[in-house]
């Protein structure tokens, strides 16, 4: 008995440990409703223990709809912390933009929430979230035992757009094809004029081509300018205008040509990466993380298309 109680005190006394040394989210409000809870850029690692994402609170007339909670429990509770600050009301409803870790694995934090997906985001919650959990963990140097995948029990379809009133805000899920993922959501507040993207947006930041199609990633930045968001928010950086988007889709577009280009000629990924104009890519965070094998996936992309 003493050993349990001393190993669940352990547990206890690491699990506020990790807390505490949270950074605190960036609060940017956007309206009287709509606010931004914009995470650390850095990547996972011991300092921020995993703590990246950019969160957004929508305070509707009984409850806070809340778009993405972060990689563990522990930062879901965090996120909920600031939430308190804003409304005394809980958090209803749970908006996963897609199946990535650091975008759902925090959803567990909000016991009774409807949690709302595409279905292919279901289904890789479901098959890839442990593969996340140990991911952060090794990361972070740490251990999050109480962290465990929720998947969205409410999905809407891919390559469809739906309009839902929630809690008394008009809410479009727009689920465009494979873009960031497999399953991206981008979450659009037509009286508020405000977007959210996940992944499928990041400002300063270099973009993951790991899980993307790249070609119709591209296709969706161009659909996003067409809409007439004010605010953006971003799965990763600062708030974005149109003119950002316009930005990111320009160097993707580029990019994809260039490699594009570069196969034709039967250069290699690595022959093409030397033929390539990265300079705007080289101010971005993470280049030298992702550049490379966004550059393969981008290839191999291509090598398929052309196949």
């Amino acid at each position: 008995m003493r050993t349990i109680v001393a190993a669940s005190l352990l547990i206890l006394v690491s699990t506020l440990a990790q807390a505490a040394s949270l950074p605190a989210p960036k609060v940017q409000k956007i309206n009287e409703r709509v606010y931004a809870l914009l995470g650390p850029m850095e990547l996972p690692n011991k300092s921020n223990q995993g703590y990246m994402v950019n969160a957004t609170v929508i305070i509707g007339e009984k409850g806070v709809i809340l778009v993405d909670t972060g990689f563990t429990d522990e930062i879901g509770k965090h996120l909920a912390k600031a939430i308190a600050k804003l409304t005394p009301k809980p958090v209803t409803h749970i908006i996963n933009t897609h199946h990535h870790g650091d975008h759902t694995l925090g959803n567990i934090a909000f016991k009774g929430a409807e949690v709302i997906s595409t279905q292919q985001c279901k289904e890789l919650v479901e098959k890839t979230g442990y593969e996340w959990i140990d991911m952060v963990q090794t990361l972070s140097g740490s251990k999050f035992p109480n962290t465990k995948p929720v998947p969205a029990n409410v999905t809407v379809a891919q390559d469809t757009r739906t309009e839902r009133m929630i809690d008394g805000v008009k809410i479009v899920l727009w689920a465009p094809k494979g873009s960031h993922t497999p399953g991206d959501l981008i979450v659009y507040l037509p009286d508020d004029k405000v977007l959210m993207g996940g992944d499928i947006l990041v400002n300063h930041i270099t973009p993951n081509f790991r899980d993307g199609h790249v070609k119709t990633w591209i296709g969706t930045l161009d659909e996003i300018q067409k809409t007439d968001a004010k605010t953006i928010v971003p799965g990763h950086g600062p708030l974005m205008s149109k003119a950002d988007v316009a930005a990111m889709h320009k160097r993707m577009a580029s990019l994809y040509a260039g490699v594009e280009a570069g196969y034709k000629k039967g250069l290699s990924d690595a022959e093409i990466r030397k033929t390539l104009d990265l300079s705007q890519w080289k101010k971005l965070h993470h280049f030298e993380d992702q550049m490379g094998g966004n550059i393969n996936r981008a290839y191999l992309e291509v090598e398929a298309a052309n196949f």
